[in-house]
């Protein structure tokens, strides 16, 4: 696989060429990725979100779908916002424009996401139960519903971005 995103400062997680998910811990065993003998397997309709996120049921939950493009992402805690590599010369750089680029980001319709708790972020096209032998992500959320925004944003002549960020909503 092509690694677009040196490894640095953050974990980055990249697909073969497809959406990536973050799906609940809760419900991996339930997410079949390109396996499966149904008409449309569960990378397929992953596929089919052409926004920027999306939510797809599995099991008793919904997964997050980073749709648009295969974007190296990782998430940064201290923000809740999961960062897509887009362009930019280098990891420093690239998290460098992160503050500017979460104060002028236009974002897009929020969707709520409740979540059981710890997610799982990986290429799309793998099974749940495989999740952890590629790329991946676990990224610890505390339990109950986020509203989750989208964005991209160019934050400097050079350097293109997409956000994710989550807001943990009452209740």
């Amino acid at each position: 696989m092509v690694r677009y995103a040196e490894p640095g400062a953050v974990e980055w997680v990249e697909s073969g060429g497809g959406p990536l998910i973050a799906v609940p811990e809760t419900v991996l065993p339930f997410w079949a990725g390109a396996d499966g003998d149904e008409t449309a397997s569960d990378y397929d309709r992953a596929c089919e979100i052409e926004d920027h996120v999306g939510l797809l049921p599995v099991g008793d939950s919904a997964a997050l779908v980073f749709g648009d493009e295969p974007a190296s992402t990782s998430y940064l805690a201290d923000h809740n916002t999961f960062v897509r590599w887009c362009a930019a010369d280098s990891e420093d750089e690239l998290l460098a424009g992160v503050p500017a680029a979460l104060a002028t980001a236009e974002w897009e319709q929020e969707v709520r996401w409740d979540v059981p708790g710890t997610v799982v972020l990986f290429d799309a096209a793998w099974p749940g139960h495989d999740s952890t032998r590629a790329d991946h992500v676990r990224v610890a959320l505390p339990p109950g519903p986020y509203a989750v925004r989208a964005a991209q944003v160019q934050p400097g002549p050079e350097t293109w971005l997409g956000l994710v960020q989550l807001r943990r909503l009452p209740g």
